[in-house]
């Protein structure tokens, strides 16, 4: 059952922090990338584009660990265990956007390539623990 999160996540996923996705590769290895994230009040969100890294091992084993860490204070981070409940193409793009506009104050994600497919997935938390 996916634990609600507290004021002090939310006050974290609504700054400009970066969530370090732990993946699991299809060799049982994690992978780890930095990646901009929002919420929906429920789960953490992020996006990423088809065929990478993160897509194919969240097709594979949807189980991921999240960390933010505070920009302004390293030593008051949240370390999320959740899974994938959700990966979608629909609103993909719209909200690579947005999340360029949070994080870049730009209103359209500089870094797309031609022929690439965005993905939202929502992760919900299964154990969220909090430092500082």
């Amino acid at each position: 059952m996916a634990q609600p999160f507290s004021q002090n996540v939310v006050a974290l996923l609504e700054k400009k922090v970066f969530a370090n996705i732990a993946t699991i590769m299809p060799d049982g290895t994690p992978q780890v990338t930095p990646v901009w994230c929002s919420h929906d009040g429920t789960n953490v969100v992020f996006n990423t584009a088809r065929g990478r890294q993160k897509d194919v091992n969240l097709n594979h084993d949807p189980r991921v660990s999240i960390c933010l860490v505070d920009p302004e204070n390293p030593y008051h981070y949240a370390e999320i265990r959740g899974h994938v409940v959700e990966m979608t193409e629909l609103g993909a793009d719209a909200h690579i956007d947005s999340l360029a506009k949070k994080y870049l104050n730009l209103d359209a994600y500089p870094y797309r390539k031609p022929g690439e497919v965005r993905v939202i997935v929502k992760i919900a938390p299964d154990v969220v623990h909090v430092v500082g």
